[in-house]
C-alpha cells in the first residue's frame, strides 16, 4: 500500500557545525513551469524553468580526514509502496556519484590536498525529476567549502556547480528561482510565498537524457510571466492553471505512469497538477495545508505509489 509521507519544515541548505562534521540538509524541487526553447550546438537544449525547493531533504555530513582522499557512503530510506531508486539501479559510492565528483572538481580547483569522509543519507527519490542528486552535489560543495575553510563565494561555487550539472547551481540560491540556459543561469524570486504540494512518485523512473531525446521543441514557447505574475500576486488558483511542463509528453511516451498520475489527480480538486522535471513524479498544488492533507489521504489508496505532503522552503 502506498504511504503518505509527511516531510518536516526546514530552512534550503542549512548547515550545522557537530563537532568536527558539517551537517548539509539538500532539498528536493519542484519545476510549476519548464519550457524547452532549442536544441543547442553543443547538445544541450535551452530551457527556461521557475523551480522551488521543498522540505523533502536527503542529509550530507561531511568530515575532513587526514588520509587526502574522499570516502562516500550511502544510506537509503524505505518508504512503503514505492521505492527510492529505479528497479535494478543502486546509489553508487565511488567517483560515478555527483558528491565525489563535486568535492573532487572542487580539490582540483582550489588546489588543496585533503581528505573528507562523507556519509549521505537519501530520502529524495532518483530518477524523480525532483533533483536529488543535483541538490547532494550543491550540498557537498557547501560542506567542503566550508570544513576546509576555503572562503569560496557563492558566485565561485555556482561556477563550479554548472560544470556538475545542469540543476546544480539552483541549489546554491535560496527558495524559488527561475533557471535558464541550460539551467545553470539562476535568477532568485523573492515575492513567491509558501506554498504546498502533493507529490506521488510511482514505482518506475526515467532517464533525463532518454525524456530530452524524445521531446519536441516549442513551436509556441509558454511565457513564465503569467504564472510568476499570479504567484507574485498569491492568486494560487491561476498559478494553478499555469503549471506546465514541455518534457511531460515525451516522459509519457516513454513511461504509462504519467498518464496515469495525470488523470488520477485530474479527478481531485487540486488548484493545478504537473510533472517534475523529466519525471516520474507528479504534483498538485494545494490551496493550504488542510487542503493538502485531504487530498494526500484521498491518493493513499489509489496504488500509484508513494505520497509526499511537502511545502516550499527556503
Amino acid at each position: 500500500m502506498p504511504m503518505v509521507v509527511a516531510v518536516g519544515h526546514r530552512m534550503n541548505m542549512i548547515d550545522e557545525r557537530r563537532a568536527s562534521d558539517w551537517v548539509i540538509q539538500a532539498p528536493a524541487k519542484l519545476n510549476l513551469s519548464f519550457e524547452v526553447l532549442n536544441r543547442r550546438e553543443d547538445g544541450y537544449h535551452e530551457i527556461e524553468t521557475l523551480m522551488v525547493p521543498i522540505d523533502l531533504y536527503d542529509t550530507l555530513i561531511f568530515k575532513e580526514e587526514s588520509t587526502r582522499t574522499v570516502e562516500l557512503t550511502c544510506a537509503a530510506a524505505s518508504y512503503p509502496g514505492g521505492s527510492l531508486m529505479p528497479a535494478g539501479e543502486a546509489i553508487p559510492e565511488g567517483a560515478d556519484n555527483l558528491v565525489v565528483r563535486a568535492v573532487e572538481l572542487l580539490r582540483r580547483r582550489a588546489k588543496v590536498n585533503r581528505g573528507a569522509t562523507i556519509r549521505l543519507v537519501k530520502r529524495i527519490p532518483a530518477g524523480a525529476g525532483l533533483g536529488g542528486g543535483s541538490s547532494d552535489a550543491a550540498a557537498a560543495l557547501v560542506a567542503a567549502n566550508r570544513c576546509w575553510d576555503l572562503g569560496l563565494s557563492r558566485a565561485e561555487l555556482a561556477e563550479l556547480a554548472a560544470e556538475l550539472g545542469s540543476d546544480v547551481p539552483f541549489f546554491l540560491w535560496p527558495g524559488a528561482a527561475v533557471c535558464r540556459g541550460r539551467g545553470e543561469r539562476v535568477e532568485p524570486i523573492s515575492a513567491v510565498g509558501p506554498l504546498h504540494f502533493v507529490v506521488v512518485r510511482p514505482p518506475a523512473g526515467l532517464s533525463t537524457a532518454a525524456v530530452y531525446e524524445a521531446c519536441h521543441v516549442a513551436d509556441r514557447p509558454v511565457g513564465i510571466e503569467p504564472i510568476l505574475d499570479a504567484l507574485t500576486r498569491g492568486d494560487l488558483s491561476e498559478a494553478g492553471r499555469r503549471l506546465a511542463n514541455r518534457l511531460r509528453p515525451a516522459a509519457a511516451q516513454l513511461c504509462p505512469w504519467i498518464e496515469r498520475l495525470r488523470s488520477e489527480l485530474a479527478r481531485l480538486d487540486f488548484l493545478g497538477h504537473e510533472m517534475s522535471g523529466s519525471g516520474t513524479c507528479y504534483f498538485g498544488l494545494c490551496r493550504h495545508v488542510r487542503h493538502a492533507k485531504r487530498l494526500a489521504r484521498g491518493l493513499e489508496a489509489r496504488g500509484l505509489g508513494t505520497v509526499f505532503l511537502v511545502r516550499s522552503s527556503r
